[in-house]
């Protein structure tokens, strides 16, 4: 079939797609950025069509001749009032996509009772929007887990760094979280079958106290972790910031999804899908830790982050630039390796312990912070959130361009270039910034003492290991 996919930059959508093209099937992408998409090792396999659920002209184009559409899109850190803007997509999506023979939509499980938090009553509402309109197949699923995904960062986290924890009392809520290639299994097999309305997906039910000590027997680890009668949400979502990856504004959705039992009823499931037989989480948390082992993270929660537009550098006006440059006797291939490996577990080469004080500010505010750190130690790809950078262009062995997502008054950019230079290369660093206004100017003059020790030392930094025989980075 003539397949679309939306969310194809997601978690899900980017694992799906290269199953989709395995089985044979046609793959036509909607991306907002073209370039989001542009360096998978799919892209040249799947036709790459550029619009936006939120702008209803963009979607008769991607929907022309296909034959199905997979659903994949929701912003979990959307902002008040993204429920109303979730409904518009979803009718939008509808109406372009009337007389299409079928559409697969993950949706999000629903507690039993009335008390649903906002963001799972919203992924219901899009559901009930897509089958009330078009043949639709709602697959319903709890905490995914799998490498990158949310869920499996912050249950790792919380149990890898905390020895003991006093948790709210919702820990022992019963959950039904679901490994990532299952979800993936049901969402392949759903294209195929003629079966539509809601079918929830899952396995065993764990309470999520119970998830993160079967996380600690599989790491070898001894964890403690008492429940206490409070229930809590925001401050524990405002802990998790701390502790994980995980930003507060998607923590809170995370934890508001669980305080309540969320049990799926899988018998349907295993009616129509009866080949799909889901892992228990513990083998689904140890295939997880053993990609993340072999450098295999092909998506991560934070590639749906950051949907800020990308900013073009052909127009200059208003733009403070200021520029470093240092020459470097190897190869632009090692050079572009060594500041493509920026960030992470690496770190920021100079002055290091600046940019953890500068990512522990930008975490206080409600910023990423160095947090997320990075899908894969070296590979870079646009899209990708490096600390609080998102890769907003990658041209191998030439540029690499970062739009900043800390906290600023303002739009910044930190971006090299390796340009060959005889027999060496020179290493140009630039650092842009456009000022909102009086408080940008502000902050940008008050901070150019220390960015003009840190942005010298850090060109050299990155020379010297691109020169140095112990760098080993592919």
């Amino acid at each position: 079939m003539r397949v679309l996919v939306t969310g194809a930059t997601g978690y899900i959508g980017g694992r799906l797609v290269p199953r989709l093209l395995a089985r044979g099937h046609t793959v036509r992408v909607l991306v907002r950025d073209p370039d989001r998409v542009a360096a998978r090792p799919w892209a040249r396999d799947v036709e790459v069509c550029t619009g936006d659920l939120e702008r209803p002209d963009t979607l008769p184009p991607a929907l022309e001749n296909v034959d199905a559409a997979y659903y994949l899109v929701h912003q979990m850190d959307a902002g008040k009032g993204f429920p109303d803007r979730e409904r518009r997509a979803a009718e939008a999506f509808a109406e372009a996509a009337a007389g299409i023979r079928k559409v697969v939509y993950l949706g999000g499980l629903q507690p039993r009772g009335d008390q649903v938090s906002s963001h799972l009553s919203s992924r219901a509402q899009v559901g009930e929007v897509l089958r009330s309109r078009l043949p639709t197949l709602e697959l319903r699923a709890g905490p995914v887990v799998g490498s990158g995904s949310a869920s499996f960062e912050m249950v790792r986290y919380l149990t890898e760094r905390l020895p003991a924890m006093v948790a709210p009392r919702w820990i022992l809520n019963p959950v039904q979280p679901i490994a990532v290639r299952d979800v993936l299994s049901y969402l392949e097999l759903g294209l195929e079958r003629e079966v539509d309305g809601i079918v929830d997906i899952g396995t065993d039910p764990l309470t999520f106290r119970e998830m993160m000590l079967e996380f600690a027997r599989v790491r070898g680890l001894k964890r403690m972790i008492v429940p206490v009668p409070v229930l809590a949400p925001k401050l524990a979502a405002l802990w998790v910031g701390l502790v994980t990856p995980i930003p507060n504004r998607l923590a809170v959705p995370l934890i508001e999804g669980v305080i309540h039992p969320v049990l799926a009823d899988t018998e349907r499931a295993r009616r129509e899908f009866p080949e799909v037989d889901p892992l228990p989480y513990a083998e689904a948390v140890r295939l997880a830790l053993q990609r993340i082992v072999d450098r295999a993270v092909s998506t991560r929660w934070s590639d749906t982050l950051g949907s800020a537009p990308v900013f073009e550098l052909t127009s200059q006006e208003g733009l403070i630039r200021e520029v470093r440059s240092c020459r470097t006797y190897v190869e632009p291939e090692r050079v572009f390796d060594a500041f493509s490996s920026l960030g992470g577990d690496r770190g920021w080469l100079f002055w290091d312990w600046t940019w953890k004080v500068r990512g522990l500010m930008d975490s206080l505010v409600g910023g990423p912070g160095l947090r997320r750190g990075r899908r894969h130690p070296t590979e870079t790809l646009p899209g990708d959130a490096i600390d609080f950078w998102r890769v907003e262009a990658v041209e191998p062995p030439r540029l690499l361009r970062l739009r900043a997502e800390m906290k600023v008054p303002g739009r910044a950019w930190l971006q090299w270039e390796a340009v060959p230079d005889g027999d060496g290369t020179q290493l140009v660093q630039t650092a842009l910034f456009e000022p909102y206004g009086l408080p940008g100017q502000l902050y940008w003059n008050a901070l150019y003492p220390i960015h003009k020790v840190i942005f010298s030392g850090l060109v050299r930094a990155i020379a010297d290991l691109a020169a140095s025989p112990e760098f080993t980075p592919r």
